[in-house]
């Protein structure tokens, strides 16, 4: 299951999570976003031990910014509150 959350999740849904977790960046405006969708929602129901998330990037621009985001999508890990 991929859930979406908001800025003012990020710190309790990620960085806090005691998984890895699995990053989408996205926007609904966005083909191969669009794309990747359907095979990022097979990886989660795949990797159990994994926590999957989507941001949207025009909900969320300081997060997309923290991580250097500058086309999407764009896949970040995070492991124990740092980029893999």
């Amino acid at each position: 299951m991929i859930k979406e959350i908001k800025e003012q999740e990020f710190k309790k849904e990620v960085l806090d999570a005691k998984e890895k977790v699995f990053i989408d960046f996205y926007a609904d405006w966005c083909g191969p976003c669009r794309m990747m969708s359907p095979v990022v929602s097979e990886l989660s129901e795949e990797e159990k031990d994994v926590k999957f998330v989507k941001i949207n990037v025009d909900d969320c621009e300081e997060v997309a910014r923290m991580y250097g985001v500058m086309s999407i999508p764009t896949f970040v890990v995070i492991e124990h509150g740092e980029e893999k």
